[in-house]
């Protein structure tokens, strides 16, 4: 059976691209699922699949994170790994469909666990806001704060890989208007925002905010292979601090690319759990890797065989 993959919300779970890309669980939050049930759950993943691997946002809920700990606790079970990401809600759902892909084939739980560090750098994610007042993702300066009072304002940020963020203008209404005036005043602009050096596939979600800046602007200058379009999660809105936002992600789409470069990095063995991972932390236990034993070095001094009580 393939590890099985579990994440804290339903909106984390995108389509799959293919038959063979498994479905993700969903492990609901205390108010939605009583403990009894919780742990039955969970239990009944680790002896269908074996292992478990969990994936959340980093701004779960305090009591959502806290009952994933107490279910991995109260089943006293090292198969459940628990993985917080910064990643916003798109990419992590693009991620999420990343692993669950890579749970099909040859990789060890461990491996495809600690993937999930790996493939993060690989995700260019980001939003159009119509408003900055709250974000605090990425620096935002005191002008760019200004700026987000200003009718029909937008902004482009970028968080992963290399945050950034850019102010594209404003005047826009319909989102036609914007598509021929703001989306092309923003297309010198674009540069600032670090593009995939790989052949990738953008994702786009639409909120509250009228524009085609991602698709009519961005896809073109990163060269994008395809554009798909889903619904915006729900946690999207908290995430970037505007229900006005588009938000978007450029990704490796080819699982076969994805295979090889799992594939690609050296596998260790977890000095503390026993799992075989890549990387320099273990998914399931977070115990880093041990660095390499350093060579012993003769002190300063130390008498050499056969010198001993001799005189130069």
């Amino acid at each position: 059976m393939p590890t099985a993959i579990a994440v804290t919300s339903p909106d984390l779970v995108l389509p799959p691209t293919d038959r063979q890309t498994p479905n993700a669980a969903v492990l609901l939050p205390p108010e939605r699922q009583p403990l009894g049930d919780a742990l039955s759950a969970a239990q009944m993943l680790v002896e269908q699949h074996g292992y478990v691997v969990v994936l959340y946002p980093s701004t779960l809920p305090p009591a959502h994170r806290q009952r994933l700990h107490a279910v991995r606790s109260l089943l006293e079970s090292d198969r459940i790994a628990l993985l917080a990401s910064d990643l916003p809600p798109l990419a992590l759902g693009v991620l999420v469909r990343q692993l669950r892909q890579l749970s099909v084939c040859d990789f060890s739980p461990g491996v495809v666990a600690s993937a999930a560090r790996l493939l993060s750098h690989y995700l260019y994610a980001g939003a159009v806001l119509g408003s900055v007042a709250k974000l605090d993702r990425v620096p935002v300066t005191l002008k760019s704060h200004a700026k987000s009072w200003v009718p029909g304002a937008r902004f482009a940020v970028l968080t992963n890989p290399v945050p950034a963020l850019v102010t594209l203008g404003g005047g826009g209404g319909s989102r036609k208007e914007d598509t021929k005036g703001g989306a092309r005043e923003g297309a010198k602009d674009v540069g600032q925002l670090a593009a995939p050096e790989f052949a990738a596939k953008l994702l786009v979600a639409r909120g509250q905010l009228a524009t085609d800046w991602p698709t009519g602007v961005l896809a073109p200058a990163w060269q994008v292979g395809s554009v798909d379009e889903c619904p915006l999660p729900e946690s999207s809105a908290g995430w970037w601090g505007t229900a006005r936002a588009v938000e978007f992600a450029a990704f490796l789409p080819d699982i076969t690319v994805l295979y090889q470069l799992v594939s690609s990095v050296r596998r260790e063995v977890c000095s503390w759990c026993g799992i075989e991972l890549i990387g320099d932390r273990c998914g399931f236990c977070s115990a880093p890797i041990a660095p390499p034993p350093r060579p012993h070095r003769r002190a300063a001094g130390a008498l050499t065989p056969g010198t001993r009580g001799t005189r130069p």
